[in-house]
């Protein structure tokens, strides 16, 4: 008897080939026959009007501090997600000296919106090395594979101390011990290294971090010792606003060390070819011999503003700060107040350029809605919606936050929606060069939840687009597996073949979808975040071990940290 058996599904494999009706055998946590199973299994799922893919891997997460708290690993897991890598963007939390934690949480905080009284309560601080971080990582049991990155920063400051913090360059000395804690880290089993080189990323109390303008020879010293071990992969944000000079050192780093590297490739409202040359430049480096790849999101890159939310337009209004410490019902209570109402919409945004650019860019302000609407027309923005009622943006903002007891969520698409839809996001996936990323699960608890990418991937791009052309799901899947696993060197899952890993999602496709973001109370501390759920994930299984049905925990943990690149088996043709 088999451990398992999926039976009559409709497999999409992962190859991006067509889809095709079997069964699917999982012995030992491998799949072991595909096709026609003779076999009975110890367990059963009936597939029967079901889809049968991979499980999904996703690249770029910020799990390192949940990890210590949170077995399941959500949101992701609740939208088919069986891997996870993350120490993205160059944060995290190892190495790190006790008397450099502060300024690891501060810099976490900032970045990634993670509160740090949530880090300070939730993490216990098992480590110093990147190796003891890793040991304490796979002490814990977890519903998914978890990859970790050594993150710049972190290396940055636990070889300068201060004087990273400062930003100051680092000497000879400092990039040659840097190097070496690299070089060791991969041998230890790091799947990468990952860098910020983005003015967005700041410290709570608005330092940059710490590795923004590290000089070439810190950063080409540091591949260049990673390339020396054959292991890892590069993870890279910058903002180009030097094209040539930005992307020629990236270049250098991929030349110097001979090993992948991604970088995320976001289309901004203020340079709206950027990502082309981004991409231009990628594909030359490709034919070249290099391995790079733009990550690239399914929607795009977007706040949610709310009461409840870290932000809302009237943040920073004094009006609204003087009421803001109230609990949700009294704030909602005192803003439909008809004075307090007037007195806040009389003021402006104060000290926080963000908040004041938002009342010159109503037209990109959205409800967000339920299901969540990630490709609105201009028509539904708040701009067009005002002038329609014939009220002013301001006041019509100011209502919207007030329904649903001020639960209702603003959404305010930053970046990949510079015309309103989403074709330049299309020619991004489409991209030979490119690979899905960017979710950020784990990260801005209180701002976005874009752990629901892999769900955005199938539902919108391959069933329910209105506005643009959609793309096949097959060419989806394999995306979402195959592709994504690759990237990171993880060769032994992805697809539906004997042999490989049995990570796998059972799909009610017609009936899939995401869940509106809604606001919970479950991190360390009280701390609260933003999740999103999905329906339609009859079955989501690892290592041949069902971990979720309808997307409830089964309490199994067969989650184990990858150390390093996996190797990929010994294939045997389907049957």
């Amino acid at each position: 008897m088999h451990d398992l058996v999926i039976r009559g599904g409709t497999i999409i494999d992962g190859t991006g080939g067509a889809r095709f009706k079997g069964d699917v055998a999982v012995d030992n946590g491998l799949i072991t026959v595909v096709g026609i199973v003779s076999g009975q299994g110890k367990k059963e799922i009936d597939a029967t009007g079901l889809l049968v893919t991979p499980g999904f891997v996703d690249v770029h997460t910020h799990y390192d501090a949940q990890v210590s708290w949170d077995s399941l690993l959500s949101p992701s897991c609740w939208h088919g997600v069986t891997t996870v890598v993350m120490g993205n963007c160059g944060v995290g939390f190892a190495p790190a000296r006790p008397e450099q934690r502060e300024a690891l949480i501060a810099l976490m905080e900032g970045v990634e919106d993670i509160p740090g009284a949530v880090l300070v309560e939730g993490m216990k601080w098992e480590w110093e090395t990147f190796e003891d971080y890793m040991k304490a990582i796979e002490s814990k049991p977890h519903a998914v594979d978890i990859g970790a990155q050594l993150p710049h920063a972190a290396l940055r400051v636990y070889v300068m101390g201060e004087r990273a913090i400062q930003r100051e360059a680092a000497t000879d000395a400092d990039i040659a011990e840097m190097g070496r804690l690299a070089a060791q880290a991969m041998n230890a089993g790091a799947i990468g290294f990952s860098s910020s080189r983005s003015l967005n990323h700041r410290s709570r109390d608005g330092g940059i971090i710490p590795s923004y303008g590290a000089e070439r020879k810190e950063l080409v010293g540091i591949a260049r010792a990673m390339g020396q071990t054959g292991k890892g992969v590069f993870e890279m944000i910058s903002d180009f606003d030097d094209m040539d000079a930005e992307f020629a050192l990236l270049r250098e780093m991929a030349e110097a060390s001979r090993l992948p590297m991604s970088i995320s490739l976001i289309q901004f409202d203020h340079r709206p070819d950027g990502w082309r040359q981004l991409l231009d430049n990628i594909t030359r480096a490709v034919k070249d011999g290099l391995q790079m790849k733009g990550q690239v999101a399914a929607r795009p890159i977007c706040l949610l503003f709310g009461l409840q939310a870290t932000l809302n337009p009237f943040s920073s209004h004094p009006g609204y700060k003087a009421i803001a410490h109230l609990p949700l019902s009294e704030r909602v209570a005192k803003m439909r107040e008809p004075e307090v109402r007037a007195q806040i919409l009389s003021q402006k945004a104060s000290g926080n350029p963000m908040l004041t650019n938002i009342f010159r860019s109503m037209h990109k302000i959205f409800p967000l809605g339920d299901p969540p609407d990630y490709e609105p027309p201009v028509e539904k923005s708040v701009k067009a919606l005002a002038e329609a009622h014939g009220v002013r943006p301001e006041e019509l903002v100011y209502d919207m936050l007030l329904q649903r007891d001020g639960k209702e969520l603003l959404y305010a698409p930053l970046a990949n929606y510079l015309d309103n839809n989403l074709d330049v996001t299309r020619e991004m996936i489409l991209s030979p060069h490119t690979a899905f990323g960017l979710g950020d699960g784990g990260a801005h608890c209180s701002i976005l939840c874009d752990a629901s990418f892999p769900t955005t991937h199938l539902t919108h791009w391959a069933r329910d687009r209105t506005r643009g052309e959609k793309l096949p799901l097959e060419y989806l899947v394999k995306r979402q597996t195959q592709d994504t696993a690759q990237m990171v060197g993880f060769m032994d899952r992805g697809v539906i073949a004997p042999g490989m890993k049995a990570d796998f999602n059972v799909i009610d496709f017609d009936n899939l979808s995401a869940d509106a973001p809604h606001i919970v109370h479950d991190l360390p501390a009280g701390g609260q975040r933003l999740i999103q759920k999905a329906k339609g994930y009859k079955f989501t299984i690892v290592s041949g071990q069902v971990t979720f049905i309808d997307g409830e925990s089964t309490g199994a943990l067969p989650g184990r940290l990858l150390r390093g690149r996996q190797a990929a088996p010994v294939l045997r043709a389907a049957q």
